[in-house]
């Protein structure tokens, strides 16, 4: 298994934290670790975590729990993504070296955060793409927003008690 790290780095005005939403899908692009072949935006879901279902003749193989699978032309093992969970309890259980994933917040301005975090076994993720309904933020009034779409790399949003709140130039990568 190996970890891969989603990063995202934006502009925020008016808004104090920019998140993922833990019980949101996430569309994501892979490859074949070992091939050259490609998926383009497949769906995660987060809700449906998967036991490994090993077959009796495969016993040899090792197959972990996990959010998606697939199985790539030529080969006969299953290659499957898990979302870590990065709730409190998990973080506990992290060595020292591990990178706890977090929102974006307003000092981050322009700089890379860790976002979110998925073992892979076959396959690596290299694109993320925002559905529209996988992000929430807190404004600087303290009310929550959910759903915000930056599909198209900004999002704003106008109260006459809050003012203008700004989401641009969202970028994300995979590390």
């Amino acid at each position: 298994m190996v970890l891969y790290t989603l990063y995202a780095k934006a502009n925020l005005e008016g808004i104090t934290s920019l998140s993922l939403n833990p019980t949101s899908d996430i569309c994501i692009s892979v490859r074949n670790s070992t091939h050259d072949q490609t998926r383009e935006k497949i769906i995660v879901e987060t809700s449906n975590l998967q036991e490994a279902n090993v077959p009796d003749n495969e016993k040899h193989r090792q197959e972990h729990d996990h959010h998606f699978a697939l199985t790539w032309n030529g080969d006969k093992t299953r290659s499957t993504i898990r979302l870590i969970d990065s709730s409190a309890k998990q973080a506990k259980k992290k060595n020292a070296t591990d990178m706890v994933v977090r929102e974006i917040t307003l000092r981050d301005d322009g700089e890379y955060v860790p976002i979110l975090q998925l073992e892979c076994d076959g396959l690596e993720p290299y694109a993320f793409h925002p559905m529209g309904t996988e992000f929430m933020v807190i404004k600087n009034d303290g009310s929550k927003v959910d759903n915000v779409d930056l599909s198209d790399g900004e999002w704003s949003d106008f109260e006459l008690s809050s003012g203008t709140s700004l989401i641009k130039n969202f970028e994300s990568k995979f590390e």
